[in-house]
C-alpha cells in the first residue's frame, strides 16, 4: 500500500522538478534573445548617424546608401532568430558594401566621426556575435531538455516548444575568406 501512495508521489516530484526546469531554460532563452534585440536595436541606431554622415562626400554612390537604409528598415521587422539571422545578413553586406565604398574616400577615412561609428558598429557587431553563440547556447540546452526522455513526455504535455537557433543565412558567408599573405605588389 505504501509502494502505491510513494509511486505516485515521486513522480510528481519528478514531473514538477523536469517542468521548472524546463521552464528556466525557456526564461533563459527568452532572455537570450532579449540580449541579441538589445544589441541590434543599439546597431540599427548608429546606422543612420553613419548614413547621415557620408551622405554629403558619398554622393555618386545614392545606390549603397539607399540599400543600407532599405536593409536596416527591413532589419527592424524581424520576428524571431530565423527571420533576423536572413534579414540582419542582408544588413551586414549593405554594411560592408557601404564602409569598402567608404574607404576610397580619403576625406571618409580621415573623418573623426565616421572612424567614431565605425569602431562602435564593429564593437557591436562583436556584441551582437556574443550574444547569439550565448543565446544559441542556452537553445541548444532548452532544446536538449525537452527532446531526451523522460522530460521529452513533461515537456510534451505541457507545450513547450524548441527554440530557433541563429544559423548562417547565407551561403556566401559560409565561405572562408582568400587571404593573401605574399606582399608581391
Amino acid at each position: 500500500m505504501w509502494l502505491m501512495l510513494i509511486v505516485p508521489i515521486v513522480l510528481i516530484v519528478w514531473a514538477v522538478a523536469v517542468f521548472n526546469r524546463l521552464v528556466g531554460l525557456r526564461n533563459q532563452t527568452t532572455n537570450g534573445w532579449r540580449q541579441i534585440d538589445v544589441q541590434l536595436k543599439r546597431r540599427h541606431d548608429l546606422i543612420p548617424n553613419l548614413v547621415s554622415t557620408v551622405k554629403g562626400v558619398m554622393e555618386f554612390e545614392r545606390d549603397t546608401l539607399t540599400q543600407v537604409v532599405e536593409a536596416r528598415a527591413r532589419a527592424t521587422t524581424a520576428t524571431g532568430p530565423a527571420d533576423a539571422a536572413v534579414k540582419e545578413g542582408v544588413l551586414t553586406q549593405a554594411l560592408g558594401k557601404l564602409f569598402a565604398l567608404a574607404e576610397s574616400y580619403p576625406q571618409l577615412h580621415a573623418n573623426e566621426n565616421v572612424r567614431a561609428l565605425q569602431e562602435e558598429l564593429a564593437s557591436t557587431e562583436n556584441k551582437i556575435g556574443f550574444a547569439r553563440q550565448f543565446y544559441n547556447d542556452i537553445a541548444t540546452s532548452y532544446n536538449t531538455a525537452q527532446q531526451t526522455f523522460p522530460a521529452n513526455l513533461v515537456a510534451s504535455s505541457f507545450g513547450f516548444k524548441p527554440a530557433e537557433l541563429f544559423e548562417v543565412a547565407e551561403a556566401a558567408d559560409r565561405d572562408v575568406p582568400a587571404v593573401d599573405l605574399s606582399m608581391k605588389k
